[in-house]
């Protein structure tokens, strides 16, 4: 376990300072005036009672619908796009570790991601995203193929389906090459890592571009009982690596960014165009001569925008670095009983690839 992370300090919603007073939000004021003057980029403070600012945010999604009629998937991002901006004007008061108003939940982010403050202001969507991750931190996730129940750290990607941990667990059990050293990129919630120490491997580098995940996954470590399996490294990639490893696994975002993404969940969602190329370089300088790589992916991105190449066959067509080893596939279950599927997400399908490095020839 890596030694250097205790100055390592988490990302957190950001505190608003409006630059001009805030317009005070209570139940017996019109509704359509004040979201009216939110979208004129007023900060409105929801008092009286939490749910307040529910009935206000209900309110703006009805008024953004009126005019946001595209159904595309570009329609749909242009509208969240709208609905995140305007929404953050939205405040609640915190002092004392605690939200300023009536009937509001409990979240003890607020303690431990802003110890030093004692009064502020944060958007009220942020706050709803707090109390959700709170409520999971709390209660915990079972990742079945695990066997464990994980408490993801705030803002760290964690995942409710386990299509493809059930196909990576299913590859592992039947791997029978060497497992001294493995690494894993893009760490998250650590669930991959994890599955590699319940399957023998012996030393696992990890990486991440988000800080929450690095801080999370040393908790879970040190709780599981995995510190001396694990090094942590807070950065991009292969940064910093100077491991050969026996395996190279990689669950990496899903659907191509055509926006600019922020840090955190943004990045373990979408990936930018480069991202794949700068992989797949890196990858074999810091691949055993007989190592595999190991791409957990998803047709996610080619379903729902059909401009959307897939990188991995990208990859294995246009350079001459790597050669498929395997290649598996397999459908999408929703994530619970009560969870509608569209037409879209019928058809997805979750990819494990394994790649080797190809051998030169004469």
């Amino acid at each position: 376990m890596n030694t250097n992370l205790q100055s390592l300090q988490p990302d957190r919603p950001n505190i608003i300072s409006p630059e001009n007073e805030v317009i005070r939000f209570h139940r017996k004021m019109g509704m359509a005036a004040v979201i009216e003057q939110m979208i004129e980029g007023k900060y409105i403070l929801v008092e009286g009672v939490f749910s307040n600012g529910l009935t206000l945010l209900a309110e703006l999604k009805k008024n953004l619908l009126l005019t946001c009629k595209d159904t595309s998937f570009q329609g749909q991002r242009d509208y969240r796009s709208a609905f995140r901006e305007i929404s953050h004007r939205l405040l609640l008061k915190v002092k004392d570790n605690k939200l300023a108003i009536k009937k509001s939940p409990d979240i003890g982010w607020l303690e431990l991601l802003y110890p030093e403050i004692s009064e502020f202001y944060l958007s009220f969507v942020e706050v709803q995203g707090l109390n959700s991750s709170w409520q999971w931190y709390q209660k915990g996730i079972e990742i079945k193929p695990l066997h464990v129940t994980l408490h993801p750290f705030y803002g760290t990607y964690f995942p409710t389906r386990f299509d493809h941990l059930e196909l990576f667990d299913q590859w592992l059990k039947k791997y029978e090459g060497a497992k001294e050293n493995a690494i894993d990129i893009g760490v998250g919630s650590g669930v991959l890592s994890f599955q590699l120490i319940q399957n023998g491997f012996e030393n696992i580098f990890v990486t991440d571009t988000n800080k929450n995940a690095i801080i999370g996954v040393k908790q879970e470590c040190k709780r599981l009982g995995y510190e001396n399996k694990i090094t942590l490294h807070h950065g991009d990639l292969f940064e910093n690596c100077d491991v050969k490893a026996d395996l190279i696994v990689f669950n990496p975002p899903w659907m191509r960014a055509k926006h600019q993404l922020e840090e955190g969940i943004d990045k373990a969602i979408y990936y930018e165009d480069d991202l794949f190329i700068r992989f797949f370089d890196q990858a074999q300088k810091h691949l055993a001569s007989d190592g595999k790589i190991v791409l957990i992916f998803s047709n996610l991105a080619q379903i729902v925008d059909e401009e959307s190449t897939h990188p991995i066959i990208e990859e294995l067509q246009k350079n001459k670095r790597f050669t498929k080893v395997l290649h598996l596939r397999r459908g999408v279950k929703a994530s619970s009983k009560n969870t509608k599927r569209t037409d879209l997400r019928d058809t997805e399908k979750v990819e494990l690839w394994v790649l080797a490095p190809k051998v030169a020839t004469l």
